[in-house]
C-alpha cells in the first residue's frame, strides 16, 4: 500500500480534519472505504478483533479492503486527535460528512464511489452526512450506531437522560488529555465520586476541566424537550429519510446495545424506500460480536460472529463492499437475527416475522401476569435518595459505573448503587413484579414490548421503568430488555405536562425490540420500579427542569390493575 498521512482536508468553514489515505499499488483511480471517527485514526478500535481474539490494527485493516482494489480513509471528527475545530458530539458530523465524500470525488485517485463504514460513533457519521444526500455516496455499512432519533435513543430514553453520554464522555477527554486510551479501572474512583453527587451544573461536574465537553453534557441533559436543538441532521436523522440515496446498506447491532431501536427503525426505513437492505442482529453487548456471552448470560459458540457466519466480520464488510464498489452488483437482501433462549441463527423474512401475533397481558394483584385480571391498585414508591440500581439492560459506553447485558436480577456488588446483599431486586418495596404461570409451552417474544401503565400520582412528574425478565426453574431472573417513561412527556415529547395529583391518566413505557425464546418451565415476568441508576438520571418527581434536582420528594404513584387498565403488549 502507499499511504498518505496527516492530509488537512478542508471543510465548508476552513476547519481542516486530518485524514489518512491507504492506496493499492497502481495507477487508479479506485473507489474508496470511508470511516470517520473521533476515536484516533490511527489507534486500535477496541471492536476490531477476530475470532481468535486477536486484534485488527488500522494498517491490516485497510490492507484487506485494498487488496481487493479499493482505497481506504479514515479521518478523525472535529476537535479529535489530529484535527481543528470544537468538538460538540454528533452536532458537526452532517456538513463534515458531506464535505469529506465532496474533497473525495475529486481526487484523482477516487473513482467517484464511496462506500462508508465503521462501529458506533462511526456508524453515527455515516448516517448524518447520508441525511445530506452527499456526492459519491453508494453503499453503507451500518455497525451498532445511526441515530433515527438521538432523542428518542441513546441521548434519553423516554425523556430520561441516558447518563452513558457523561460517562463516555469522561472517558473520552481524558484519553484525549493522555494521548491513549485510558482503562475504565483507571477511572473508577474519580467518577464514581460524581455520581454520588448528581446533580452536576459548570464547573462542578467530572468534565470541569473539559470545557466543551462539559458545556454539551450539561446542554444536552437540559434540553429536555424535543425542539429545534434535537430536530436536525445527525440527532433526528429519521427525519431525512426521503433524502438519502437509495442505495445498499447493510444494517448489524445486538440485543444488548442502546442502538437496537435506531437500527431495527433505519432498516425499515431502508425497506420502504427500495433499498433492499440487510440486517444482522446478534446477542452481544456493542461491538463485543466475537464474545458468545453479554453480562452473565452465555449463548454458546454460535453466539460468535466468526462461528455462525463462517467467516469473520472484517471478511463479511470487504465481501460487501466489494461487491457494490468494485462489482457493481448489490449483494442479496437478507435478514439474520439471533434467537436467544434457544441460542440459534434465525434467517427472518420481514422482521418480525409474518406469521407473528401479539401476545397481550394483564398485571393484576398477587403479583400476577395474565390473559385477564381483577381489578385494584398496587403503590410504587420512587425516593430520589435511593433510586433503584441498574443490573444490566441495553446499553454501552457506561464504564466503568455501569454495563449492559442479561444477570441475575439481584443486588449484586459488582453494580453501582446495588447493596451487594444478594437480595432479589424485586425484594425491595420500591419494585413491583408481575409473573407468568410457569410456562407449559415455549413461548418466542419477537419484536416490540410495550407496556401501558394506568395510574393515580402522588407527584406532578416521576418515572415508570420496565424491564421484561425470564424467570428460570431455580428461581434466578435475567433481564431480557427493559425501558424507561418519564411522567411529564407521556402525551408528547415537544410540549411536556406536568401530571395532576389523584387524578387517573396513563403512559406508554416503550422497551427495545428483542428476539427471545422463554423456554418452557420458565416464566415471563414485568418488572416496574421508579429509577434505573445510574443508566438514566433519577427524577426529583418535582417537577423541575430538566438537570436539576434542589427538591427531590419521593413518588407515591397507585398503578392501576384491570383488563381496561395496565396492559402489557408484545
Amino acid at each position: 500500500m502507499k499511504i498518505l498521512r496527516d492530509i488537512q482536508v478542508p471543510m465548508r468553514d476552513n476547519v481542516r480534519l486530518a485524514t489518512d489515505v491507504y492506496l493499492p499499488e497502481g495507477p487508479g483511480p479506485w473507489p474508496v472505504v470511508l470511516e470517520r471517527t473521533p476515536y484516533g485514526k490511527h489507534l486500535q478500535s477496541r471492536s476490531e478483533i477476530d475470532g481468535s481474539g486477536k486484534e485488527i490494527g488500522r494498517e491490516k485493516m485497510a490492507a484487506a479492503f485494498v487488496a481487493e482494489g479499493m482505497a481506504v480513509v479514515y479521518q478523525d471528527c472535529r476537535g479529535r486527535y489530529g484535527s481543528e475545530g470544537e468538538f460538540e458530539k454528533y452536532v458537526h458530523e452532517a456538513e463534515d460528512g458531506f464535505d469529506t465524500l465532496a474533497w473525495l470525488v475529486e481526487q484523482t485517485w477516487c473513482n467517484g464511489d464511496i462506500g462508508t463504514q465503521g462501529l458506533s460513533y462511526a456508524a453515527h457519521t455515516q448516517l448524518a452526512a447520508a441525511c445530506l444526500n452527499p456526492p459519491g455516496l453508494r453503499t453503507m455499512v451500518l455497525d451498532s450506531g445511526g441515530f433515527d432519533n438521538a432523542y428518542r435513543w441513546g441521548i434519553r430514553q423516554g425523556g430520561a437522560f441516558d447518563l452513558k453520554q457523561a460517562t463516555w464522555a469522561f472517558r473520552q477527554s481524558k484519553a484525549l488529555e493522555a494521548g491513549q486510551t485510558v482503562s475504565a479501572d483507571e477511572l473508577r474512583t474519580e467518577i464514581f465520586e460524581w455520581f454520588d453527587r448528581i446533580p452536576w451544573s459548570e464547573g462542578n461536574s467530572p468534565l470541569a476541566k473539559f470545557s466543551e465537553y462539559e458545556a454539551y453534557l450539561l446542554r444536552q441533559w437540559r434540553e429536555g424537550a424535543f425542539g429545534e436543538y434535537w430536530d436536525v441532521p445527525g440527532l433526528h436523522n429519521a427525519a431525512h429519510y426521503e433524502d438519502m440515496p437509495v442505495i445498499p446498506v447493510l444494517f448489524m447491532s445486538s440485543w444488548f446495545d442502546v442502538y437496537v431501536p435506531s437500527t431495527l427503525r433505519n432498516y425499515q426505513a431502508f425497506v420502504e424506500k427500495g433499498a433492499r437492505p440487510s440486517l444482522i442482529m446478534g446477542p452481544w453487548l456493542h461491538g463485543d460480536r466475537v464474545i458468545p456471552s453479554a453480562g452473565d448470560m452465555h449463548f454458546g459458540t454460535e453466539a460468535v460472529f466468526d462461528v455462525g457466519f463462517g467467516h469473520g466480520w472484517l471478511e463479511h464488510r470487504v465481501q460487501w463492499l466489494r461487491s457494490v464498489l468494485v462489482d457493481g452488483v448489490a449483494p442479496e437482501p437478507s435478514e439474520r437475527v439471533f434467537e436467544m433462549g434457544s441460542n440459534r441463527w434465525v434467517d427472518s423474512v420481514g422482521w418480525p416475522s409474518e406469521w407473528a401475533r401479539e401476545l397481550t397481558l394483564y398485571p393484576g394483584l398477587g403479583g400476577t401476569l395474565l390473559d385477564k385480571a381483577d381489578k385494584g391498585s398496587v403503590e410504587l414508591i420512587a425516593d430520589p435518595a435511593k433510586p433503584v440500581p441498574m443490573v444490566g439492560g441495553q446499553a454501552t459506553s457506561g464504564k466503568p459505573v455501569f454495563v449492559g447485558g442479561s444477570f441475575n436480577q439481584v443486588e449484586d456488588s459488582r453494580f453501582f448503587g446495588a447493596d451487594g446483599s444478594g437480595r432479589a431486586l424485586v425484594e425491595r418495596d420500591d419494585v413491583l413484579s408481575f409473573a407468568t404461570d410457569v410456562l407449559e409451552e415455549d413461548v418466542v417474544v419477537a419484536g416490540s414490548v410495550t407496556v401501558e401503565v394506568h395510574f393515580n400520582a402522588s407527584t406532578v412528574d416521576f418515572d415508570i421503568a420496565a424491564k421484561l425478565v425470564d424467570v428460570h426453574p431455580d428461581g434466578s431472573a435475567w433481564n431480557v430488555t427493559d425501558g424507561i417513561q418519564r411522567a411529564r412527556y407521556r402525551d408528547s415529547f415537544s410540549q411536556p405536562t406536568l401530571v395532576e395529583p389523584g387524578v387517573e391518566d396513563s403512559l406508554i413505557v416503550e422497551l427495545p425490540a428483542t428476539c427471545m425464546r422463554f423456554k418452557r418451565g420458565h416464566r415471563i415476568r414485568i418488572d416496574l420500579a421508579g429509577s434505573n441508576f445510574p443508566h438514566f438520571d433519577v427524577n426529583p418527581n418535582s417537577g423541575e427542569p430538566e438537570g436539576y434536582a434542589e427538591r427531590p420528594v419521593v413518588a407515591r404513584t397507585q398503578i392501576l390493575l384491570g383488563e381496561s387498565q395496565t396492559v402489557v403488549r408484545m
